[in-house]
């Protein structure tokens, strides 16, 4: 198992670096969208559809969306980024809310819906990071796996209280607090490693510690999706490391956000 995930951790590096740092344009559109597509076909498992046939069905029509938004100029709009604020205001609500609110979106059509607000707008957020300059494509990775490093090594060392018990009894405040800093410090050595001036600088920290703490929601939705679905990886496409949603769940709640944040200070 661990040369497995040794292995599948080799290529998935290479091929995200390529994918994400050395194409550009249509191409890194058309790399993200892959992705999301294969996002997609593990989502429509997670909302319900466990046959083939109709989670082939259901990555179909999100290619249709995606390929609409492409056609109509929206892949680089900023309207998707407040669907993407909106939505995540929802999915905490639903997810601090657990089990006593399910009702609100346990229905299939529901759950497909969420995976619309949550894919397509990390899709969008993503190309408009690449948009603004590879730099801030690196520094949202960045700040997403200082995030997980922090509230790792944080929670096991002083974790105590639960932060979402019947989601994720794993994650503790003390974690979340862990990974907040980690990130601050992350942003604090950008500003003065780019030179931002005052105002920039605490901006950034600001969006930074926002966004930090969305990507721990992205991780605990994907959980209660997971738990309410009653399984443990949301696919096995990445032997070794489960599914691609479980690589990029805290990634689509930060991408969106912080490219909104990105957009509306620039």
């Amino acid at each position: 198992m661990l040369k497995q995930r040794i292995i599948t951790a080799l290529w998935l590096f290479v091929v995200a670096g390529v994918g994400l740092f050395v194409l550009s344009g249509s191409a890194f559109t058309v790399f993200t969208a892959a992705v999301v597509l294969l996002g997609s076909w593990e989502w429509a498992n997670l909302a319900g559809l466990s046959s083939t046939g109709k989670r082939l069905l259901a990555v179909v029509a999100m290619a249709a969306v995606l390929a609409l938004m492409y056609a109509t100029g929206n892949v680089l709009a900023t309207w998707p980024l407040w669907v993407a604020a909106a939505g995540w205001l929802v999915n905490l609500y639903w997810v601090i809310g657990y089990p006593g609110r399910v009702g609100q979106w346990s229905g299939m059509a529901m759950r497909l819906l969420m995976g619309l607000w949550v894919l397509v707008t990390a899709w969008v957020g993503l190309n408009v990071l690449r948009d603004l300059g590879a730099i801030w494509l690196l520094y949202v990775l960045l700040l997403v796996w200082s995030a997980d490093i922090g509230a790792y090594f944080v929670g096991r060392a002083f974790g105590k209280r639960k932060l979402a018990p019947s989601v994720s009894p794993g994650k503790s405040w003390e974690g979340v607090f862990g990974g907040a800093a980690l990130t601050a410090l992350l942003a604090i050595g950008f500003a003065l490693g780019m030179k931002l001036g005052l105002g920039s600088g605490l901006l950034l920290l600001a969006a930074t510690v926002v966004v930090s703490l969305a990507s721990v929601l992205g991780d605990l939705l994907e959980s209660m999706l997971k738990r309410y679905r009653g399984i443990k990886d949301s696919s096995n496409l990445l032997p070794g490391h489960g599914g691609v949603l479980d690589r990029i769940d805290s990634l689509t709640a930060a991408a969106p956000l912080f490219a909104l944040f990105k957009v509306l200070g620039s």
